[in-house]
């Protein structure tokens, strides 16, 4: 399926209460997302997930993605990548070892966030910092989503957003659930006065 302003118009996501039982988790979404993809697009969201398993953090995964066609898992991997290497640091700083232990394939290029992540890493406490983190990767999506607005692009950052809300939800539900009404907000926004006519 190739019609992606129905697919996320469609999404049983866009309703503001998150304790009913009529409201799907965000693995239920993905699955759903999933099964109105075609196998391109499944393939693809394949990918997404691998890096969301452990034993996907290794240079040949992250040098892979560096490499990938898709502009979207391409940059996406490339933040993440950026990121996790920034976490090390701090990790290797306030544990006296190499600040370059652990570290692999390192942008060559200017790491635009590299402020904003050593401010956030360097936070009262740890709940503020992966705050932090998340609060910038959400951001991030929506910069590498700026002018894709009905393709796989779109649906990819939309599965990486409930990922992030997944994982809220499991460790401060609260949380989770704002986020969780935050992307039903940007949604809605993102049809708001769009009409679709029928062929």
């Amino acid at each position: 399926m190739d019609n992606y302003e129905y697919l996320i118009a469609g999404l049983p996501v866009l309703s503001d209460d998150l304790s009913g039982q009529d409201c799907p988790s965000p693995a239920v979404l993905v699955k759903e997302i999933r099964e109105l993809c075609s196998e391109k697009d499944n393939a693809l969201i394949d990918t997404l997930l691998k890096g969301y398993e452990e034993e996907n953090f290794t240079p040949e995964f992250y040098g892979a993605m560096l490499s990938h066609p898709n502009h979207f898992l391409r940059e996406f991997f490339r933040f993440d990548l950026n990121v996790r290497n920034a976490k090390v640091r701090y990790l290797n700083e306030s544990l006296g070892r190499p600040s370059n232990m652990d570290i692999f394939l390192e942008d060559e290029g200017e790491f635009e966030e590299s402020g904003e992540v050593h401010r956030i890493l360097y936070g009262p406490n740890l709940v503020s910092r992966e705050k932090g983190l998340d609060e910038m990767m959400w951001n991030k999506i929506d910069e590498l989503n700026t002018f894709d607005y009905f393709n796989v692009s779109t649906v990819l950052g939309y599965i990486a957003k409930l990922k992030i809300i997944d994982r809220w939800l499991k460790l401060d539900e609260a949380t989770g659930r704002e986020m969780f009404r935050q992307l039903v907000s940007e949604i809605r926004g993102t049809f708001k006065g769009v009409e679709f006519n029928e062929t």
